[in-house]
């Protein structure tokens, strides 16, 4: 994350003791108070903490908010802890806590069902030592892992090492044996441990005035309820928790839904950063008022960290931030009494987390106007150009700018049976729905229109709107892996 340096005072500088690698000099923490394990969206709203407290609004205000914080010790007892590397580490956790919310929301948002007590989402976020990157990798809840040896917190007994999903560690364990065996998994040694449930991230998002969030496609999940038309829009509270929780709105699951959730992470920095929250005292103690009422975090992590930690990233902005998940070798890993799991890839797995170890960035920053990733090639899709309006020779043009950037395109652009068309369609067969979604991506603003029994060839109908085709490139071919993009490369264009 960008991080100006504070100006120079012209008093003669103090000297303070050191920190240590990762760490932002401590306070001592206020008593800890009792309170429910939280649902955790989401890193977004931990990261709206940390944003808001660059504003530099009184140390006193975010002091007098410190007792909302419940603590939590998940480094208790713990030996032969990874290394400690440069910048700082900290895992971003939920669990399923859904008891907080009303009725009327639980019927409203879809959130029926009982809490399954284990974490929803996992997270690592580390800021470089130099405060000018921020690097998040998801940890998907259904990760293969073997959990360390560890006495079961709900019966008391002492377990050996045994398999498990990665979520199921928290119901085990708690947060202890969630840090325990993350740390074991990535050998990335975690600094701080923190906690956000559902009310906190829909109040934050509302206090904001909402996320704007961009989908080529039409975006319908019967089980949370989302249901968005292609193109922008702006989500308030309960939609955004919607659109993050979606994952049955294609086969990716769990993958795609965290693509959605790093999207909207990039999203809401770009609206506290450019929104002038920051300079407002008032937005600044109610958003603050928001997140931390529902935080539970170590306790080394008060205001006084995130204070620090707030001005060194004032400058802060998406295309500080890059976003990964864990490559995955098997997408249905069977395991006996746990079920079907993800298995990373140990090679690409390894590769992505010393990087984190070595403050490294997750992989070469590239130019603005770079390819945007997509789930398939270019390459791979074949293209019908039809002109739908009156001006001569744009078939022609949007033909060649598609096939210029990869695309199979027939060569042989005709006229449209209609020559009105005011928004560029693409028509295309249900059954090739990502290659659909993937042309889409190249077309900004265009309109995707399902058409049974079209066939493997896409149909492009181009309207008065158009205006370029986008440069687009398949994500890494690794089965399952989503690549590393910048905050400003998954933020509305």
């Amino acid at each position: 994350m960008p991080t100006p340096r504070s100006p120079r005072s012209t008093a003669a500088p103090q000297r303070r003791p050191q920190p240590s690698p990762g760490r932002i000099p401590r306070r001592p923490a206020p008593p800890a108070r009792r309170r429910k394990p939280r649902w955790g969206l989401r890193v977004v709203t931990t990261l709206s903490v940390v944003v808001l407290a660059s504003a530099g609004i009184g140390h006193a205000v975010m002091t007098s908010l410190d007792a909302d914080i419940a603590r939590v010790d998940p480094f208790k007892d713990m030996k032969n802890r990874p290394q400690a590397g440069h910048g700082m580490n900290v895992l971003l956790v939920g669990t399923d806590g859904r008891e907080k919310i009303s009725k009327e929301e639980r019927r409203k948002y879809r959130l029926g069902g009982a809490p399954c007590h284990c974490t929803d989402t996992i997270m690592i976020v580390h800021i470089s030592a130099d405060r000018e990157r921020a690097s998040v990798v998801s940890l998907p809840r259904d990760s293969y892992a073997v959990t360390p040896t560890h006495v079961d917190r709900t019966t008391g007994k002492r377990h050996g090492g045994h398999p498990v999903k990665l979520n199921a560690a928290y119901a085990e364990g708690g947060p202890q044996l969630t840090v325990r065996t993350v740390e074991s998994m990535t050998k990335v040694k975690i600094d701080h441990y923190l906690e956000v449930d559902f009310t906190s991230f829909m109040r934050t998002v509302d206090v904001v005035g909402g996320v704007q969030v961009c989908t080529a496609a039409p975006l319908r999940d019967s089980y949370t309820g989302l249901d968005l038309p292609a193109g922008r829009h702006t989500l308030a509270g309960g939609q955004a928790l919607q659109y993050v929780r979606a994952r049955h709105l294609d086969g990716a699951s769990d993958l795609g839904r965290m693509k959605r959730q790093q999207r909207f992470m990039a999203a809401l920095v770009e609206r506290i950063t450019s929104s002038g929250i920051l300079l407002n005292p008032m937005k600044f103690r109610d958003v603050t008022r928001a997140v931390l009422g529902s935080v539970r975090a170590d306790k080394g992590f008060g205001t006084h960290e995130m204070l620090d930690l707030g001005r060194a990233m004032r400058n802060f902005s998406p295309s500080s931030s890059e976003f990964a998940t864990v490559p995955i070798e098997q997408m249905e890993f069977a395991v006996k009494g746990v079920g079907s799991t993800l298995k990373w890839d140990p090679v690409k797995a390894e590769r992505l987390f010393r990087a984190l170890r070595e403050d490294q960035p997750l992989s070469v920053h590239k130019a603005r106007g770079a390819a945007r990733i997509v789930s398939v090639a270019p390459q791979q899709i074949r293209v019908q150009v039809e002109n739908g309006t009156r001006t001569p020779g744009l078939g022609r043009r949007v033909d060649a700018a598609l096939a210029s950037t990869g695309f199979r395109t027939t060569r042989a652009p005709v006229n449209a049976a209609a020559h009105d068309v005011k928004r560029t369609i693409i028509a295309y067969d249900p059954r090739w729905d990502r290659s659909a979604k993937s042309l889409a991506t190249a077309l900004p603003g265009s309109e995707l229109r399902p058409v049974n029994g079209l066939g493997a060839t896409l149909k492009v109908i181009a309207g008065t709107d158009f205006d370029r085709v986008r440069r687009v490139r398949a994500e890494d071919p690794g089965q399952g892996e989503v690549g590393v993009v910048r905050g400003d490369e998954v933020a509305c264009a």
